[in-house]
Parts: C-alpha cells; sequence; structure tokens
C-alpha cells in the first residue's frame, strides 16, 4: 500500500497534465476538473483493491507453490479477463458513462439486417453518452456471450452518416465473426504467463543477489514489480502488432459486409481527424504505442479491395 500510494502522488502531476491539462489544450474534453476528480475517485479504489488482492494471492502461492506459482497466476490472470470481460458492458462502463438502447428507427432497422446478413445475434446496439466528457467519438465490442453488446458514441450518432455508422457496426461484427474477443481473452493471460515465468527466474535470482529470504521475501516486491515491468514492455509491442492484424481483418470483413468503401474512408477521416489521430505515426511510435492500424494502412487496404473486386 506505501509503495502504491507512494508511486501514486510521484505521478499525479504528470497523469493531471496528460489526461486533463493536454485533452482541454486541444478541445478533446468537455469534462470540468469537478467531474474529472470524480471519475478517478470511482477507478483508483477499484484499481487499488484489485491490485492489492492479486498481490495477497500471488505472495500466497509464492510461499505454497514455490516453483509453479507463476502457472496458478496465469490461470487466475484467465478467470480475470474472463470475468471483467463480461462486466465490462453491464457494469465498468455504466459506471463512467450512460448507456441506452438505440432509439427506433430507420438506423436501427439498417443496423439489425446488417447483422442479420453477417448471420451475428448482436444483443443489442447501445448509445454511450461521451459528448458529456469529450468530443471525440468512438465505438466497441464490448463483452462475451450473454454481456455482448455493440456501444457507439452519441458523437458518433450525431455526426456521421447512416453509411458511416453501417461501416463502423460492420467493422465490430467482423470482430465477432473472426473470434477476436476470445482470442484476445487467451493471447494476454498467455502473455501474462510467460511474463510471470519470466519473473519467477528473475525473483529466484534476486533471492542471492539481494539476499532475500526467498522468493516469497516482500522485500523483493520492489523487485517483482520492476523485472514485471521490463518483461511487459518489451512484450507489448507483440500485443500491439497482434491487436493491429486483427483491426486490419476486421476492417476487410466490413468492407465484405457493408460493400461502402467510400463510406469506409469518410468513416476513418472523420475519425481521425475528430480524434485528433496521427495519420502515418513514426515505425517506432507504431511498434511500441499504436495497437490499431494507421489512417494510411486502412485507407490502402480500400484500395487493395477496390482494385481485387474490379473484373480483369
Amino acid at each position: 500500500m506505501i509503495l502504491v500510494l507512494g508511486y501514486g502522488i510521484i505521478v499525479a502531476p504528470l497523469g493531471y497534465y496528460q489526461d486533463f491539462v493536454l485533452p482541454h489544450r486541444y478541445g478533446l474534453s468537455t469534462q470540468n476538473v469537478v467531474g474529472w476528480l470524480k471519475d478517478k475517485a470511482k477507478s483508483l479504489p477499484l484499481g487499488l483493491l484489485l491490485g492489492l488482492c492479486l498481490v495477497t494471492v500471488i505472495y500466497w502461492l509464492m510461499g505454497r507453490l514455490p516453483s509453479l506459482w507463476w502457472l496458478a497466476v496465469g490461470l487466475i490472470m484467465f478467470l480475470l479477463t474472463l470475468f471483467l470481460t463480461c462486466l465490462a458492458p453491464t457494469l465498468l462502463i455504466s459506471l463512467f458513462f450512460k448507456l441506452e438502447p438505440l432509439k427506433e428507427g430507420e438506423l436501427k432497422e439498417r443496423l439489425a439486417n446488417l447483422s442479420r446478413r453477417a448471420k451475428v445475434d448482436v444483443k443489442d446496439v447501445l448509445s454511450m453518452n461521451l459528448s458529456s466528457k469529450a468530443t471525440t467519438a468512438n465505438a466497441m465490442l464490448s463483452g462475451w456471450g450473454k454481456s455482448r453488446r455493440v456501444i457507439i458514441s452519441d458523437t458518433l450518432l450525431q455526426s456521421y452518416s447512416f453509411d458511416e455508422i453501417e461501416v463502423t457496426l460492420a467493422h465490430e461484427l467482423g470482430h465477432h465473426i473472426h473470434r477476436d474477443i476470445p482470442k484476445l481473452m487467451l493471447i494476454r493471460p498467455v502473455a501474462f504467463l510467460l511474463a510471470f515465468y519470466l519473473t519467477s527466474l528473475a525473483l529466484t535470482a534476486g533471492v542471492v543477489l539481494f539476499s532475500f529470504q526467498g522468493i516469497s521475501d516482500v522485500a523483493g516486491f520492489p523487485w517483482l514489480v520492476l523485472v514485471l515491468a521490463v518483461f511487459m514492455l518489451i512484450l507489448q509491442p507483440l500485443l500491439n502488432w497482434y491487436n493491429r492484424r486483427i483491426e486490419l481483418a476486421a476492417d476487410e470483413a466490413a468492407l465484405k459486409l457493408s460493400n461502402n468503401p467510400q463510406a469506409f474512408i469518410g468513416l476513418m477521416t472523420k475519425l481521425t481527424d475528430q480524434n485528433l489521430i496521427e495519420a502515418e505515426p513514426g515505425k517506432w511510435a507504431k511498434i511500441l504505442f499504436y495497437d490499431h492500424p494507421s489512417y494510411g494502412e486502412r485507407v490502402k487496404l480500400v484500395h487493395k479491395s477496390i482494385q481485387q473486386s474490379v473484373p480483369s
């Protein structure tokens, strides 16, 4: 608790600058400081409680399964990922945004027809009041199984054409067709499993290097956090690469389902401009930080799709 709170105090000014000052400077946020602090008051205790429980379980397992604790933690991370994925649309997102079913009308009928053409059973399409806090636009496929929902921000519903919104849903349906959520639910715990295995080796070495009483010695906690952070930092580019691949595959599915390449380009152009996304990031920036394809890559995909559809 002391380590987490101390670290939180140190990085708090940077967090305020990154999450509040910069979005307001560039017109991406409409939230006042009180609302921003309220959101932090919701998220920080949840994160702290979850982290504290996880650390307690990890050290308990280290004491009882000193050679296989990392394997047990990997299984726990998988179950935790499954639990949080199921809770995302019904509880976690609703803590910060108001969700309501999309209103009846032409748009909802078009989206329903698109789902039927894709042979995908979408439980519901929800509108999220993102405009209460931001000027950006977004959409996502959230949840798993019976909790699966497509969530579209009200900023996207207000400023985009029906064709562009239809392409948005087609992209999310592409994720479902390719079973991307189950894949990600498996890939992320596997990455954690590898990181915890390497951390186990580092902890064993730390017993000799720092004279710990054993790998379960709580004095080694800062070493565990440091090593785990380094390994996850190394693995993150691989996770980003995989995520970019499944996003491009969902784009391909969206182009086939909607058969509207111009609407796709219009959607991506508006999102890039509205959300102030860098259209062509540098090579290393993309490798290290981008989990979605760049605007340029997505436009190239459209042109490739058009060329392939033209009879030779």
